[in-house]
Order: C-alpha cells, then sequence, then structure tokens
C-alpha cells in the first residue's frame, strides 16, 4: 500500500492519468483477499496487483476504459469457468473491485491524507460504499478515519455518514476487512515494532523479511561494521553501542515486539536481562534448550522473576525443520505474524518449540 500512494500521487504531481483499484469485497475461496490494490497508468503498466489472472487483466481492462471519462465504478466478478479459462483454476469464489480514476485535473487530498495516515504507521480505516441503497451514500463513496474514529478525508458524496461511523471497529482489536450495512471497511493496522538484537546473518534476515510484513524494525549491535544502513537497508534504526547501555535507554511499548539473536551466549543474556522485565508484547531468544535452561538459571539468581521468564519465547520460532539462516528467518518471522494477527495466539497456549540452530556470525 505504501508503494501504491507514493507512486499514485508522485504520478499525479506529474499530471500522469492513473486509475485507482481496490479489492473491497470477497467471498469464498479467492486468490486476494480485501485490501489490495493497484494502480492502472494509460501505457497499460501497473503497480500492485489484485491477485493476478484473468479478473487482474479484465479490471486493467476497464480501468483503461474509465481513465477517459473519469467516473468511478465498482465490478463484480464472479470467479468460475469465466474467469478461469487460461489454466483451468476455478476458484468459485465473488470479489468486487472498486476502479477509482485519476485524472491531472482532479484533487488528490484524499490520497495524499490516506498516505499520511499509513506512513506514520498509526493506524486508520478506509470505508467503501458498496451498496448505496443500505448504506444511504452513493457507491463508490470513500471515507477515511483515524485510529479514534475521526473523520480525516472523504472522496465522492458529501452525505451524512453517521451510520457508516457506527459500525466502525476500534483498531485495538485488529480487525480485518469487513463489510457490514452496505460498506465496506479496510483497517490499515498499526505497525509495531521489532527489535533485533543482534544484526548479523541471522538478524539480518529476519530483518528484511520482517519489514516485508509490516513490522518497523530497529537494529542493535556493538558492530557498526554489522549495524549500519547499507548492510541493514530495511531497519528503520540502526543503533550501535554496548547492549547494556542501549537496551536500559530504548523505548519499550506494549506494541513492541524484541528478538534476540546476538553472536553469543553473553550477549544473549545481557539482552534478555533488560528485555524480560520490559512492557514488550513478545521476547524472543533464539539458542540451544541447554543454553536457555543456563541463561534463565543466572537471570533468576539475579532477580528476574519467574513470571517474567515465563513470558519469554525461547527457543524462537515455528519448528519448520529450518537448516539455513533464511529458512530460520521464515520461522521466526511466522511465529511473530500469528502472534501479532491472532486473537487467540496468546502467552498461554504457546508451545516451545524444538531447538532452531544459530549460525555464528
Amino acid at each position: 500500500m505504501r508503494d501504491v500512494l507514493a507512486r499514485l500521487l508522485s504520478a499525479a504531481e506529474a499530471g500522469q492519468p492513473v486509475a485507482y483499484t481496490a479489492l473491497v469485497e470477497t467471498r469464498g475461496s479467492t486468490p486476494q483477499k480485501a485490501g489490495a490494490s493497484m494502480l492502472v497508468f494509460a501505457d497499460g503498466s501497473q503497480t500492485g496487483t489484485l491477485g493476478g489472472g484473468c479478473v487482474e487483466a479484465e479490471v486493467k481492462r476497464r480501468a483503461l476504459g474509465l481513465l477517459t471519462d473519469g467516473k468511478t465504478e465498482l465490478l463484480s466478478f464472479q470467479l468460475d469457468s469465466d474467469y478461469g479459462w487460461d489454466d483451468g483454476l476455478i476458484c468459485g469464489g465473488r470479489m468486487q473491485m472498486l476502479v477509482d480514476p485519476l485524472r491531472a485535473t482532479d484533487d488528490v487530498a484524499y490520497y495524499q491524507h490516506l498516505r499520511n495516515a499509513v506512513e506514520s504507521g498509526t493506524g486508520c480505516t478506509e470505508a467503501v460504499v458498496i451498496d448505496a441503497e443500505k448504506a444511504g451514500l452513493p457507491t463508490g463513496t470513500r471515507l477515511l478515519f483515524d485510529r479514534n474514529g475521526n473523520l480525516l478525508a472523504r472522496r465522492g458524496d458529501d452525505g451524512d455518514f453517521s451510520a457508516v461511523v457506527e459500525t466502525l471497529r476500534p483498531l485495538s482489536g485488529r480487525p480485518r476487512p469487513y463489510v457490514q450495512g452496505g460498506v465496506s471497511y479496510l483497517p490499515q493496522l498499526t505497525r509495531c515494532r521489532l527489535v533485533i538484537v543482534g544484526a548479523g546473518h541471522v538478524g539480518q534476515a529476519v530483518a528484511n523479511l520482517a519489514a516485508d510484513v509490516g513490522f518497523d524494525v530497529w537494529m542493535v549491535d556493538d558492530r557498526e561494521e554489522y549495524c549500519n544502513p547499507e548492510r541493514q537497508p530495511r531497519a528503520e534504526r540502526c543503533i550501535v553501542g554496548p547492549i547494556d547501555d542501549v537496551l536500559p535507554g530504548l523505548e519499550i511499548t506494549s506494541d513492541t515486539y524484541c528478538i534476540i539473536v546476538t553472536r553469543g551466549h553473553n550477549h544473549d543474556e545481557e539482552a534478555l536481562y533488560h528485555l524480560a522485565t520490559t512492557d514488550a508484547r513478545y521476547v524472543g531468544m533464539i539458542g540451544s534448550k541447554r543454553k536457555i535452561k543456563l541463561i534463565f538459571e543466572d537471570l533468576r539468581r539475579e532477580g528476574i522473576a519467574e513470571e517474567q521468564l515465563a513470558r519469554v519465547h525461547a527457543p524462537i520460532g515455528f519448528d519448520i525443520g529450518s537448516q539455513t539462516v533464511p529458512e530460520i528467518a521464515v520461522s521466526i518471522v511466522a511465529e511473530l505474524v500469528a502472534y501479532r494477527n491472532l486473537p487467540e495466539f496468546q502467552p498461554d497456549s504457546i508451545v516451545r518449540r524444538p531447538l532452531l540452530q544459530k549460525t555464528t556470525d
């Protein structure tokens, strides 16, 4: 979404016509879920995707036609044999697509507000009218709300939208896209910070993958040659310094995730000593069961309470039989995503996974 919005505003500034398309409702089995977005340019090029295949090609064809008159439309697709001829794949679901053309003379204020809200990471919800009769507003009307339910911007009709506000769900519950009262609600959830202590091979691989799935990555290491923007381009911050100096002053909130993947036992123990007692949403440490046992014993002697150690995920990651650094990164980030996205994924339900070996940096 961030790339799509940046490209859209860049095109608008250059006077380049572009059609914003978004998947606003799905039912049944579909190649993409609500919230996917794509830009279509007059030359037939695109940014983003709605899932590929024949449906995407048809949306692009229709979007190119609408660039001429600038009319917003809602397109419906039933994924049966009509849209499965190219590869024989018939999902059987239903998709509704918003196509909103933007010409050089059009007001882009709505998209500017949307981009600002997405870039800030504080969360917002876009409400798109898909049934005028139920919603009491014209189809295609769009309303943008901040995380507290305050209206930031609107695109389309300026009628009464109080009914839309009444069914707006708080972002604190991490809602998925939903449809109610003829309106599709597309939440952009609050981005979570991921603090990675250890900027070696595993930390670098986790940082790259975690950034792709919406975490704001902070990297911590005492070695500048490992912890720098050139080597860690996906990190929002690279913080260099001794662990005992850096972590006590680091901002750790209830939305912060922390993982410990340093190059050695002593550094892991230093990091866990500082992080186990914070309000972090998640604290995880890589390593063997023996190493974890020894570190926990040391920290108990240092006065770390049992309940604080009990919330530490160690060894970290899902058991997928990881052998390589990229596989280890996948297993770690998969657990982080599950913990972030699934309300039922709570500390008491976590089963400690088998050992994930760590490569030496």
